[in-house]
């Protein structure tokens, strides 16, 4: 694995963290520790599925399609 797939899988956590911890925020207003913790565990299932996609799909990539 080369360091384009572990940047590929940062940006996704990054932006899967952010989307989500705005989404609590702004749908439900929920306290920010709460969203936070929303927003982690959805990130770390997003490098989870990145890094499964590497096997799946095209190796070169931490896209599934």
């Amino acid at each position: 694995m080369d360091m384009s797939i572990y940047k590929q899988v940062g940006e996704r956590a990054l932006m899967t963290f952010a989307q989500t911890f705005l989404a609590m925020f702004v749908v439900t207003d929920m306290a920010s520790a709460k969203g936070a913790a929303t927003a982690a565990v959805a990130a770390a299932l997003s490098v989870v599925k990145s890094f499964a996609a590497t096997k799946v799909g095209d190796k070169s990539t931490a896209s599934l399609v």
